[in-house]
């Protein structure tokens, strides 16, 4: 039988909730972006800027729980900026 250290079981337990954590994080995060793109299917502009301010908030925070790369948070950020911005701007 194979020896299990008490250091082994309790990393264990702290990477189950850990993970957990960070899909309740990414969940919510996923949710917001997801609200921002259909509001920019819809074209509803001023709807859009608001959950884009919300979806951008939820992302920096799952920054800074360590859950997303700084990089890869401000990748996402960018991108949904650019979509709401594109309902706003003047057509010609």
């Amino acid at each position: 039988m194979p020896v299990i250290h008490k250091s082994t079981i309790r990393r264990a337990r702290q990477a189950e909730r850990r993970r957990e954590q960070n899909r309740a994080t990414m969940n919510t995060v996923k949710t917001l972006v997801k609200k921002v793109q259909s509001a920019v299917a819809e074209k509803k502009a001023e709807e859009a800027k608001t959950l884009l301010r919300e979806a951008a908030s939820a992302i920096g925070k799952a920054v800074s729980k360590g859950v997303v790369k700084r990089n890869t948070a401000s990748r996402r950020i960018s991108r949904l900026t650019l979509h709401v911005n594109a309902l706003s701007a003047p057509r010609s």
